[in-house]
C-alpha cells in the first residue's frame, strides 16, 4: 500500500463553516429536493460556526504529540453550549428530531453528559455500542447519535487542526488521529488525474487513500468496486464494493472544483436510492444519515 506522511489538508472541509454555507445556499436553488434538508443543515452549520469561535477564544492552546482525541474531551467547556443546540434543533428540525430535542431538553444534565461522553468515547467507530439515554424516541443507533455528533463536531474537529498525526506505514482505512470510519471520499486534482483521500466522520480529518482500494475490507480488484454516477450528480461518485457489499460516496473535485464535500453529499438524496436497491450499505453515514 502506498504510504504518506501528511494524510490531511491545512483545512478540512469540515471546518470551513462559511464554504458550506454559501454552498449549501447555492445547492438549496438548484436542487429542489434537497432544499429543505439543507435549510436545517444551514442552521447547524451557523451554530457550529459560532461555537467553534467561542471554542477557539476559550480553549487551551497547547498542540497534543501523537495522543488520541478521545482523551480530551472537555465538558466544562462545551457543556453550557448543549441546551441552546437543542433548543434550536427543537424549533427548526424535521418534526422527529424536534421531538427528540425535546425530550433530551426535559432530561438533567448527567444523562446529557452520559450521551455526550459516550459519543465522544465510541462515535464512528467500526464497533461501537448503542446509545444510551432516558429517550424512549430514538429510532436507530444513527438517529440517536445525530445530537452529539453535530454537538462535538467543531470541538473534535479543531482538536484534530492542533494535533500531531503520527506517521503511517501503510495508507489506514480509519483516521489516524481518533480511529473513526470515513464517511466521504474526496478526489483532488493532481497532475492529469485526481488523487483520492478520505473524510473522517467524527474529527474530520482528511488523509490520503489509495484509488482502486475498498476501505472496508480492502478488496483491490478493480472489477469488484463498480462506481455508479448519476447523470444529475455528474461530480459525485458511488464507489461500491461487491465483496462485502460496502459503498463511500465520492466528491470529484476534478469535476466540479466548486463542491464543497459534506454539502454536496447531503444534496445527492437520489444516490442513496440507487445503493439501497442494488443492496449496498454505506460505510458510514453522514450527519443526516442521507
Amino acid at each position: 500500500m502506498e504510504s504518506s506522511n501528511a494524510p490531511h489538508t491545512p483545512t478540512s472541509p469540515a471546518r470551513d463553516y462559511a464554504a458550506q454555507l454559501r454552498r449549501a445556499g447555492q445547492l438549496a436553488s438548484t436542487h429542489p429536493a434537497s432544499r429543505e434538508i439543507l435549510a436545517f443543515y444551514s442552521r447547524i452549520l451557523s451554530f457550529q460556526k459560532s461555537l467553534d469561535t467561542q471554542i477557539a477564544a476559550s480553549a487551551p492552546r497547547q498542540s497534543p504529540q501523537f495522543s488520541s482525541l478521545r482523551d480530551s474531551l472537555d465538558l466544562t467547556l462545551l457543556l453550557p453550549h448543549f441546551c441552546p443546540f437543542l433548543a434550536l434543533i427543537k424549533e427548526h428540525a424535521p418534526q422527529p428530531l424536534a421531538v427528540a430535542a425535546h425530550e433530551l431538553l426535559s432530561l438533567p444534565s448527567d444523562e446529557w453528559i452520559h450521551l455526550l461522553t459516550s459519543f465522544w468515547r465510541f462515535g464512528g467507530l467500526p464497533e461501537q455500542p448503542e446509545p444510551e439515554t432516558g429517550l424512549h424516541v430514538f429510532p436507530p443507533k444513527v438517529f440517536g447519535q445525530f445530537f452529539p455528533r453535530a454537538f462535538l463536531a467543531p470541538y473534535a474537529a479543531r482538536l484534530a487542526a492542533r494535533s500531531a498525526v503520527p506517521p503511517a506505514a501503510s495508507t489506514p482505512s480509519l483516521c489516524p488521529l481518533c480511529a473513526a470510519r470515513p464517511f466521504l471520499g474526496i478526489l483532488r486534482p493532481e497532475g492529469d488525474g485526481g488523487k483520492r483521500s478520505l473524510l473522517c466522520s467524527f474529527c474530520g480529518t482528511e488523509w490520503n487513500y489509495r484509488r482502486i482500494l475498498c476501505p472496508c475490507c480492502g478488496e483491490s480488484d478493480e472489477p469488484k468496486l463498480p462506481v455508479f454516477i448519476a447523470d444529475q450528480f455528474p461530480h459525485i461518485r458511488t464507489e461500491s464494493c461487491d465483496t462485502c457489499r460496502a459503498y463511500l460516496r465520492t466528491i470529484d473535485l476534478t469535476k466540479d472544483g466548486h463542491a464543497v464535500p459534506p454539502v454536496d453529499d447531503l444534496a445527492a438524496l437520489p444516490l442513496s436510492l440507487w445503493a439501497h436497491e442494488h443492496a449496498y450499505t454505506r460505510l458510514h453515514p453522514n450527519l443526516l444519515a442521507t
